[in-house]
């Protein structure tokens, strides 16, 4: 891949729309980084943001439109295409939370970083970047991945 990319964990998709960060760092750094996610990790923020509308006070028509929105910024990989990974993401992740292995998986095919809000990936020997430490990531104008 010839610009640099982050693999987005569904948390990251859940605050583009709770918040006003996660969707200005995705639209001002869509044009030098790839973001990519697998599938299942986009039905996991639909399936949490249902509940979440509700506790957040927000619109459901507005907020599925800020998903979309963020979405249009992401590269959706099938989590079918990830499948020859799943052994060794599932190994890397444990039994942490073995729903995550998508993530890990996505990361490994493609040798990118992680974005999370989820410490289940610290130690997997993937790359980590939080949201608070993200732009440096960003800020680092390398063409190199990490």
């Amino acid at each position: 891949m010839s610009k640099r990319c982050l693999v987005l964990d569904a948390n990251i998709l859940i605050r583009a729309v709770l918040g006003t960060r996660v969707i200005h760092l995705l639209a001002d750094n869509a044009e030098r980084v790839a973001f990519l996610t697998p599938s299942s990790a986009i039905d996991d923020a639909r399936k949490h943001l249902a509940h979440l509308i509700d506790k957040h006070g927000l619109d459901v028509d507005v907020a599925m439109a800020t998903l979309d929105e963020a979405l249009r910024l992401v590269i959706a990989l099938p989590d079918e295409e990830l499948e020859p990974w799943r052994d060794e993401a599932i190994s890397r992740i444990g039994s942490v939370d073995m729903d995550d292995w998508p993530i890990v998986a996505a990361a490994l095919e493609i040798d990118c970083p992680i974005w999370t809000e989820d410490r289940d990936f610290f130690g997997t020997g993937v790359a980590t970047w939080t949201t608070d430490r993200v732009e440096l990531f960003f800020s680092n104008t390398s063409t190199e991945n990490r």
